[in-house]
């Protein structure tokens, strides 16, 4: 059927659209319409028609057609949101829906390959080939129907694998200020984890620090297994939206396929920021420290995806890093995040300046389902440790100032002694691999002194 013509607001296409529904004949006609107005990065159309997510094309007078994405509407009036550059935008530009939702071309192609948040390479290896597409939206999972927790999962790291030991399929936050040292971790964990594929999404980050992760803390070994989604800070917030989604994503077709996935995804809170940049641009009012309620809508729908899958198929082990802003870790984003988390790993700047690495704070980080998954004996060693640990802590200052008189309290007594092996035992070199089994083995080894 051919196109009919558009007239200016389009509701004469609009109500023949409903008429062509009620009579039962699908689809409808796509109806284009024209740019009005342009405020910030948001793109008002009017005498158009597409649903909330729909892809479509803005025809510049140079016949480009840029990509933007229905983010809202008023009455006649859509509200887009472009995915590249708004260059060459001017008022009456061609509105084209496609009639198509936002996807992503998925598969074994992917693996040691760096993608763009729209999926398109970036790292000169050529076209990717990938024949299966998942929208970006995801579907929900039934909670009856998803495989429990039962499983370790080493991370190469000893104090995680001894003192917050990890599951298979568990969602984890690292919380951390700038500058800790928590792309460091992330790229411990990324190589030494005991995981079937790791897909790394660097979202709002620095330009900088993703060549660097590819190339320095990646390497050629872990890209090799690795799939790497970069949507820097400069990308416009869609972009930075899709990247988020399109890590999960891809986590999500590996897992269906019965694999191990482990998703690291840097960071939480920029995904939350380019959601606030987008409700705020089309006029949603802010309700906690200027983030809109959609922020906190949208943070579970994202983890939520990750986790482990139904009976048959594999799990996403997921960590994603929680930006403290001034080492507040009680912010809007952070707060919601704990919630909706199986743990959180909490770096401390007092312990980085020291020159303690990683600087894992163990009296404030808490893995949820440790007490699911390792041995009895394990448990009650990690708690043994935590609280010597935090009596010497509380005691510190005391004893630096020497007003502590030895033999006041045997257990005091008993943390001072054990404090330089302790701190030992939480140090680890960025390029040494401690497993799960010798990890535990530590363990037993230092608190068979206490």
């Amino acid at each position: 059927m051919s196109r009919l013509t558009v007239d200016r607001n389009g509701i004469w296409q609009q109500g023949l659209n409903r008429y062509r529904q009620r009579l039962g004949q699908p689809p409808p006609l796509q109806v284009e319409g024209r740019l009005a107005r342009m405020v910030g990065l948001t793109l008002e159309a009017v005498g158009c028609q597409a649903p909330v997510g729909g892809k479509c094309w803005v025809e510049t007078s140079g016949r480009e057609r840029i990509e933007a994405e229905v983010v809202g509407f008023a009455q006649e009036h859509l509200y887009l949101m472009p995915v590249g550059d708004v260059y060459g935008l001017e008022p009456g530009c061609r509105v084209i829906p496609t009639g198509g939702v936002s996807a992503a071309r998925v598969g074994e192609g992917l693996l040691g390959r760096v993608l763009d948040g729209a999926g398109r390479p970036i790292d000169g290896k050529g076209p990717i080939t990938c024949e299966t597409t998942r929208p970006l939206q995801g579907r929900p999972l039934n909670p009856l129907l998803r495989q429990p927790v039962v499983e370790p999962l080493d991370v190469g790291v000893r104090a995680i694998n001894a003192l917050l030991t990890i599951g298979c399929g568990q969602r984890m936050g690292l919380f951390a200020g700038t500058g800790v040292g928590k792309s460091v971790l992330l790229g411990m964990m990324t190589r030494y984890t005991n995981a079937d594929v790791v897909v790394v999404g660097l979202i709002g980050e620095r330009g900088r620090e993703v060549n660097d992760f590819v190339h320095k803390i990646l390497g050629p070994d872990g890209l090799a297994r690795a799939v790497v989604v970069a949507a820097p800070a400069d990308q416009p917030p869609l972009t930075r939206l899709h990247g988020a989604m399109l890590a999960t994503t891809i986590a999500e077709h590996f897992r269906d396929r019965g694999m191990n996935v482990l998703l690291l995804m840097d960071s939480l809170t920029r995904y939350a920021q380019a959601q606030r940049e987008i409700a705020l641009a089309i006029d949603e009012p802010p309700a906690t420290k200027g983030y809109p309620p959609s922020v906190f809508a949208k943070l579970p729908r994202l983890v939520e995806r990750a986790g482990c899958g139904e009976q048959g198929t594999g799990s996403i082990t997921a960590f994603y890093t929680v930006l403290a802003e001034g080492d507040d870790t009680n912010d809007p984003v952070a707060d919601a995040a704990r919630g909706v988390l199986d743990g959180h790993i909490v770096l401390s700047r007092e312990l980085a300046e020291a020159g303690h690495y990683p600087a894992i704070d163990i009296e404030s980080s808490i893995s949820r389902v440790m007490a699911d998954i390792v041995p009895e004996r394990q448990l009650a060693l990690a708690r043994r440790l935590k609280q010597i640990y935090s009596l010497y802590q509380r005691n510190r200052d005391l004893i630096t100032l020497g007003a502590y008189q030895a033999g006041s309290d045997p257990r005091i007594d008993q943390a001072i002694a054990l404090q330089p092996k302790i701190a030992e035992f939480l140090q680890q070199g960025m390029n040494e691999a401690v497993d799960l089994q010798t990890s535990v083995q530590s363990l037993e080894a230092l608190m068979g002194e206490a």
